[in-house]
C-alpha cells in the first residue's frame, strides 16, 4: 500500500501510529491493532 493512502488530503494521518515508536503506522488485523517494527499491539 501506498505511503500516500495514510494521509487525507489536509495531510493529517488516517490510520493509527504506534505509540511506543511514534513513526510507524499500525497494521489493522481486525481484532488488533499491530506494530511490525516493535511488535506494540492493541487488542480490540
Amino acid at each position: 500500500m501506498p505511503a500516500h493512502e495514510f494521509y487525507d488530503d489536509d495531510g493529517e494521518h488516517t490510520r493509527e501510529q504506534c505509540p511506543r515508536c511514534g513513526d510507524t503506522f499500525l497494521g489493522d488485523y481486525g481484532d488488533r491493532l499491530h506494530c511490525g517494527k516493535c511488535s506494540y499491539t492493541e487488542w480490540q
